[in-house]
């Protein structure tokens, strides 16, 4: 989902019924003591026909879960597997949140509504199927900056507190709770395909394919490429570019996720399930986002390590329904796709034109240098040098004076403030602390400002460049 968002009628469209049956719980949401709206997203709300909704109207679907007309009659909790941290887990799937509704947007893409924190399911074990305010603000502020970076993201659709107090070992408690809405491109992830994989489900394994084909076009195998016919190995292409391409994104923004176990990992390559992620304060490949994460398998210079082995499980899934060789070729492709991928996304930050592969990777090596070196994180970097201004000497200045700045990569007036918004934690911590002293939200409402300007900023350039290729 990384369109600009276009005004568009609702357009119900609940695809997914047909797979429920086996795919999914039907399930009731918590009845919460109060409802107060905190948070509706009218950038995306237009999108799919939902920005004339009064407040009360709002919280009656997105706070009491009133079912939009047309569409799912009951929310659905999904069912997966998955590896966390490497170990199969196959006691999964939905425990606080649901499925709750399905609509096309004006391209006809499939959008889901989906839920964190709107209460407990069958698949929620010990846990209580709530969610904590901050971390609703979190992933709020988390979705934003990623969408102003032009990185595949779940869109924070909507936020409601919800009156509970809730006890955490992560944060100060008891805390407040809260109910999030997030708008994306499905919720199908690997996991999904494990599950299937486990209980030798093969009729499903195929409808599941179709209906990810189906709903989540994109580009066919490369023609030369072994059983690039064949509906299991043209998903498996797909995905492994969506998650190249997603491995760079985040690498460029210096976005820790955190947590990338195979049931995080949609097979629509967007980045969702936001929970202890963090932003680089620094360049420092071997920083951590989850202090639970003591070998550091998710840190930083990880992550497209991660996200290969999530592909090469995927493939382990397929195997039900295609031979080991053509799998094998599709994941050889995700290094090649991943240099790719970074030297587009480091270009189109920095606001030059795409350079040639060597000088794209002369170029990201001095960076990460650099960084290093000055002990500085991505956003202060791509700001100082946008249009290779402002170059130093040695290394990084001789890579960037081979660069052709992108027409009109300065004219924003973002690019004369004197530094770009961060979503370090320090500024996390602050946005909350107001939230959570002086129920003041205006620090909140201030930095989402910011992150839209820096998003229209570099979006501004980057149509330039795309309508000049």
């Amino acid at each position: 989902m990384r369109d600009e968002p276009q005004a568009n009628a609702y357009k119900a469209d609940p695809a997914i019924l047909p797979l429920a049956g086996w795919l999914a719980d039907p399930v009731a949401p918590a009845d919460f003591p109060e409802t107060r709206l905190r948070f509706r997203n009218d950038r995306w709300a237009p999108s799919v026909g939902l920005d004339h909704l009064s407040d009360s109207e709002w919280i009656a679907h997105f706070g009491r879960f009133t079912p939009l007309p047309d569409n799912l009659p009951q929310p659905l909790a999904l069912r997966y597997h998955g590896h966390q941290f490497r170990h199969y887990n196959p006691d999964l799937g939905d425990g606080r949140g649901f499925l709750f509704a399905q609509m096309r947007d004006e391209n006809g893409r499939l959008l889901d509504l989906g839920t964190k924190g709107s209460g407990r399911t069958p698949w929620s074990r010990d846990g209580d199927g709530r969610l904590t305010l901050k971390g609703a603000v979190r992933e709020i502020l988390a979705t934003e900056m990623l969408e102003a970076l032009g990185v595949n993201t779940s869109k924070t659709f909507s936020v409601i507190e919800t009156g509970e107090s809730l006890m955490r070992g992560d944060e100060p408690s008891p805390t407040r709770s809260a109910v999030l809405v997030r708008l994306s491109h499905g919720h199908i992830r690997i996991g999904t395909f494990q599950r299937l994989l486990m209980l030798e489900e093969r009729g499903h394994m195929e409808e599941l394919v179709n209906y990810c084909l189906t709903q989540f076009p994109g580009p066919p195998a490369p023609a030369d490429a072994p059983g690039a016919d064949e509906p299991a190995v043209r998903l498996l292409h797909q995905v492994v570019e969506r998650l190249a391409d997603l491995a760079a994104s985040w690498m460029v923004a210096g976005f820790v996720h955190g947590v990338l176990n195979t049931d995080n990992m949609n097979v629509s390559g967007e980045s969702f399930d936001y929970g202890p992620w963090r932003w680089l304060p620094r360049w420092d490949p071997a920083f951590t986002a989850a202090y639970f994460d003591h070998s550091g398998l998710y840190a930083f210079g990880r992550q497209p390590e991660a996200l290969l082995w999530n592909c090469s499980q995927l493939a382990v899934a397929l195997r039900m329904l295609a031979e080991a060789p053509p799998l094998i070729a599709a994941l050889d492709r995700f290094g090649p796709l991943y240099e790719a991928a970074m030297a587009r996304h480091f270009s189109r930050r920095l606001g030059i034109a795409d350079p040639k592969p060597e000088d794209a990777r002369e170029l990201i090596g001095a960076a990460e240098k650099h960084m290093r070196e000055r002990e500085i994180g991505p956003d202060a970097f791509f700001f100082t040098h946008r249009g290779g201004r402002n170059a130093p000497d040695g290394p990084l200045g001789e890579a960037l004076a081979k660069a052709r700045p992108l027409p009109g990569a300065l004219d924003h007036a973002f690019w004369s403030q004197p530094a770009p918004p961060t979503m370090v934690i320090d500024e996390v911590e602050r946005i909350w602390s107001a939230i959570d002293d002086k129920d003041d939200w205006q620090a909140l409402a201030d930095t989402l400002s910011a992150l839209r300007t820096l998003g229209s900023a570099l979006r501004e350039v980057e149509d330039l460049a795309t309508d000049s290729a």
